[in-house]
């Protein structure tokens, strides 16, 4: 029987066939066997997997102005809210109804930018009370506001000559320096000693440079009163009947050449110096007094609190 090339590559192609059916048959048997229990204490396999980076939550957003001045003692809140405009004192010697006028000014001491018939209010005043060894009731009354007006007057060497019984000679006009026309309200010729002129024009600088609108009227925190002579007080107040009182005095601040008197806004119908409680309530809520309030330290200038537009500068003894 003779061997032919074709029966050999027969016989190759079904032998390939064979291997690759056997193949996939042993394939299918390993797959479906049932999986060896594993030995006791053994432990099981370990895939691992890609882990992705652990993600940071974003911080949660600081408490805005409102939601901090919503938290606090609500009954206080409530009683300041019924005072603030009823309230019946006489915290400068002249009967006054209410505190709106004083509220920045207490807001600032008391380290809160809460409106001051809110319970956040309350609740800085109520801490402010406990530094101060008061009852820590968050309530503004007479009483709380005689001790934070303590601390505001003080600030001023002229207060604290005078409660001695000191009235303060007056510097030599020799040794004062004029304030040029646009630094006077109206262009009035001002005088004030040179540190203190020179702490005014940085410190109305930075107001202007801060509040567009401050410097968009061109009146704002100019001067309308800056050193007067004991002669010329003396015969102002005299001239209104209103000597030592309220709104004149024989001894000014203004003799020390350090006291000046700001341009700060006026209500209509009054003029810029009127201490009518409706031309001070008004001023209260300028932006030029209400940035005063909150930045004329910074330059060693502090407030006479019942006059919105008086200030002294602090850098120099009377």
């Amino acid at each position: 029987m003779s061997f032919k090339p074709s029966d050999a590559l027969r016989f190759l192609g079904g032998l390939f066939v064979a291997i690759i059916v056997l193949g996939l048959v042993a394939l299918r048997v390993t797959s479906c066997a049932p999986q060896r229990p594993a030995p006791p204490g053994a432990q099981p396999p370990v895939r691992s997997f890609p882990v992705p980076p652990p993600r940071t939550p974003p911080p949660s957003p600081p408490p805005t102005l409102s939601a901090a001045c919503d938290a606090g003692p609500d009954l206080a809140a409530r009683a300041n809210a019924a005072t603030l405009v009823s309230l019946a004192w006489a915290p400068f010697g002249r009967a006054e109804a209410g505190w709106a006028t004083y509220a920045p000014l207490i807001g600032h001491e008391i380290a809160t930018a809460c409106a001051p018939d809110t319970p956040g209010f309350a609740a800085a005043l109520a801490d402010w009370q406990a530094r101060q060894s008061l009852a820590p009731d968050g309530v503004m009354t007479a009483t709380v506001f005689a001790r934070l007006k303590g601390i505001v007057q003080t600030r001023r060497a002229f207060v604290r000559l005078s409660a001695q019984g000191v009235c303060p000679a007056p510097p030599a006009e020799s040794t004062l320096a004029w304030a040029t026309p646009a630094e006077g309200y109206s262009d009035k010729a001002i005088q004030l000693r040179p540190g203190a002129l020179a702490a005014y024009r940085a410190m109305a600088a930075a107001a202007r440079a801060e509040d567009p609108r401050i410097a968009a009227d061109a009146r704002s925190l100019t001067i309308f009163s800056g050193y007067r002579s004991p002669a010329v007080d003396a015969a102002r107040c005299a001239a209104e009947h209103n000597c030592n009182g309220t709104v004149r005095a024989t001894c000014s601040a203004h003799r020390t050449g350090l006291a000046m008197d700001l341009y700060v806004g006026q209500a209509p119908g009054f003029p810029p110096d009127s201490s009518a409680d409706a031309n001070r309530l008004y001023m209260s809520r300028t932006p030029a007094y209400r940035w005063l309030v909150a930045n004329a330290a910074r330059f060693g200038f502090a407030p006479y609190p019942f006059e919105p537009w008086h200030w002294e500068w602090t850098g120099e003894a009377p």
